[in-house]
């Protein structure tokens, strides 16, 4: 949706990767960056155990990226393996904003929303019409998580047809067994993450780079991704279920092979009929589209780059006297073409 799009045109850099966008006449395209590493939630099928130390890098790379998503206002609202993609280095990063919403100032959020084993107190709003929730959500989920990936499985049994009640008794009445086997850092780091009340709740930047268990953590060697993962994904591999993926593309609603008909029917559809008035919201909404938005034209484009080699081209025969001139081992700086609109370097 609208909504999707801006959230992540707005936050496309760091940990999320860049974000680009074009349009034809029936759909809106976002491209990100490829990450070749596969999700944690594919790895962990693979029965890969991921050590205290890797989990501990990734805690803090997440926690760098929620930090960003709060200067956003922004709350992810679904934070599981599933959406944790690794890059070919081993690096994490988040994605799938489809559920994510945008709080302003002291506002809250209402909704039911997210992934039943990774969702606190969004129950509660859910049941008893409290007071709502907020930042602290994302990081209960990235305390769940990080937990999964120690053990293998969640700190709750929580299921997706697990009724409401059961899973509010659950949190009141069972206690999270810690392994023995971890260190008293790591334990007493996920008991913060995994505080019912969420103003107790490690929930910022601030609150984890104060736990002692991190305090030999080099945060700018974090942020700029300088520290090597205990767990590189294999670059031979696919690190993806394949017939997983192949299933959405056959399910597909609108296949791309179809486009051309489809749009030619819509043409003569919308010639013949008077439009509706839209609200006014999604009426803004197009219309920052239509201005922001130039339809993509491949013929248009490959006509520009047929025109732009035979300038190279004459170019070349006319500059060949001084291009002649140049020594070997000369360092000729590359120039590249840099976006102007929406994209990050």
């Amino acid at each position: 949706n609208f909504d999707h799009f801006q959230i992540l045109r707005a936050i496309g850099k760091g940990s999320f990767g860049k974000v680009y966008s074009f349009q034809d006449e029936e759909d809106m395209f976002m491209v990100v960056d490829l990450l070749l590493g596969g999700d944690l939630r594919y790895h962990l099928q693979q029965n890969v155990h991921f050590t205290e130390g890797t989990v501990k890098l990734y805690i803090c790379e997440l926690a760098l990226a929620l930090e960003y998503l709060q200067r956003y206002h922004i709350i992810h609202r679904d934070i599981k393996p599933d959406n944790i993609l690794l890059d070919e280095h081993g690096h994490v990063h988040i994605t799938d904003f489809n559920i994510a919403t945008v709080v302003k100032g002291a506002e809250r959020a209402s909704s039911m929303a997210g992934t039943k084993p990774y969702m606190p107190e969004v129950f509660q709003v859910y049941m008893d019409g409290g007071p709502g929730y907020s930042y602290p959500v994302d990081w209960w989920s990235l305390g769940v998580t990080a937990y999964e990936l120690l053990r293998g499985w969640r700190p709750y049994e929580i299921h997706s047809a697990t009724p409401i009640d059961e899973i509010l008794n659950m949190f009141k009445v069972e206690r999270v067994h810690y392994s023995s086997t971890w260190c008293k850092g790591m334990v007493a780091l996920l008991r913060k993450l995994l505080t019912k009340d969420p103003e107790s709740r490690l929930s910022s930047l601030r609150d984890i780079q104060s736990v002692p268990y991190l305090a030999d953590m080099n945060w700018d060697a974090v942020f700029e991704k300088a520290l090597m993962p205990g767990f590189v994904p294999n670059k031979g591999r696919l690190n993806c279920d394949p017939t997983f993926e192949l299933e959405e593309m056959i399910l597909e609603s609108k296949p791309l092979h179809k486009k051309k008909k489809r749009l030619a029917k819509n043409r003569s559809r919308d010639s013949t009929k008077d439009s509706c008035p839209l609200n006014g919201h999604l009426q803004q909404c197009l219309e920052t589209v239509r201005k922001e938005f130039i339809i993509f034209n491949r013929e248009k484009l490959r006509r520009q780059q047929g025109q732009g080699s035979q300038l190279l081209d004459t170019d070349s025969r006319a500059g060949g006297q001084a291009q002649s001139k140049l020594q070997d081992g000369c360092n000729n700086n590359l120039l590249t073409t840099t976006c102007t609109r929406g994209c990050s370097s």
